[in-house]
């Protein structure tokens, strides 16, 4: 049988996620969305790169130590890439991420790469979204910190 009161922590929790959008094509999509009015969860706080494959490892476990909830990285499709293979380096690159992600102890759902061209708003949406209620389930990042 569920606690109530854990129920209603979940429907209150709003997680915090830092996402990382290729210059090129996530960026360019999330503007979309916004332009078109697409309606979407203000959960995220974008961080415009060059590229996907930009992306250190460090950025994502700062992100976590700074109270992120979760961490989603998006860049153009594969094949894509404004860089040639930018994007197909940060697939190996946030690959062994999750590996570590949960070496440390954090659940490796907590971290997302997408890939959303500059064409794409309504996906990009979705994308945000569906990280966003995933999110929820899993509860806040630093269970000590929501306790406070």
């Amino acid at each position: 049988m569920s606690n109530p009161s854990q129920t209603t922590e979940v429907q209150d929790f709003e997680p915090r996620i830092v996402a990382f959008l290729c210059k090129w094509c996530s960026s360019a999509g999330s503007d979309l969305a916004g332009v078109s009015r697409i309606q979407y969860s203000a959960n995220a706080t974008p961080i415009t790169i060059p590229c996907s494959g930009s992306v250190s490892p460090m950025y994502i476990l700062s992100a976590f130590n700074k109270g992120a909830d979760g961490v989603l990285i998006s860049g153009c499709h594969p094949g894509d890439c404004h860089y040639m293979e930018g994007n197909y380096l940060a697939r190996r690159k946030l690959y062994l991420v999750k590996e570590l992600l949960q070496f440390i102890g954090l659940e490796s759902d907590r971290f997302r790469m997408s890939w959303v061209s500059a064409a794409e708003g309504a996906k990009f949406a979705e994308v945000v979204d569906e990280f966003v209620e995933d999110l929820r389930v899993l509860g806040p990042q630093n269970r000590l910190k929501a306790e406070r």
